[in-house]
């Protein structure tokens, strides 16, 4: 029990110390919309070091271990925006249809994007969150193999079926 009460101490001091240098330092590295609020990342982190203080090994450098947890949050939330965002580009919407389609004239640019919002929303999440990471947001599959744990060859496939769903779904809507 002696672990607990020190580490959940030193974090109750640095958090109690620091707390409006933490929020500072989130703003710094986003702004704040309703997505992200540098209070409300800030008291994720807190809430989630909290919670979890007893389980961990001995915090020595208690600013470099609430900073590291601050900085990983921030890229989590900024990837979960992102992702939200990316699929709403109209631009890549129509050069995604350019990897769907050989002819994108059979269709004018608007009815195209809507098909494809469309289609994306409706496929299973997995196949979802390959197309829009590859696709929208620009990773490679090496980086979200080692992000998510799942192979490679895992990924390639399952992007390579999301685009078969998504042609069948622009051929029926042609015929």
């Amino acid at each position: 029990m002696k672990l607990e009460s020190d580490n959940n101490k030193k974090l109750k001091d640095f958090f109690g110390r620091e707390y409006e240098s933490l929020k500072v330092y989130v703003n710094t590295k986003i702004s704040t919309t309703v997505n992200r609020n540098a209070e409300d990342i800030v008291q994720d982190v807190a809430l989630k070091l909290f919670s979890g203080a007893d389980r961990y090994a001995p915090i020595n450098n208690v600013a470099g271990f609430v900073y590291r947890s601050i900085k990983n949050k921030i890229i989590d939330v900024m990837r979960t925006t992102k992702r939200m965002d990316s699929i709403d580009k109209r631009s890549d919407l129509l050069e995604f249809a350019d990897i769907l389609c050989e002819s994108v004239e059979d269709y004018p640019s608007d009815q195209m994007v809507l098909m494809l919002k469309k289609g994306i929303d409706q496929l299973k999440p997995a196949y979802r969150d390959i197309i829009i990471a590859v696709d929208f947001e620009g990773y490679s599959y090496k980086e979200i193999s080692q992000e998510t744990g799942i192979p490679i060859g895992t990924l390639m496939s399952r992007r390579h079926r999301a685009i078969g769903i998504l042609y069948k779904k622009i051929e029926l809507e042609n015929n």
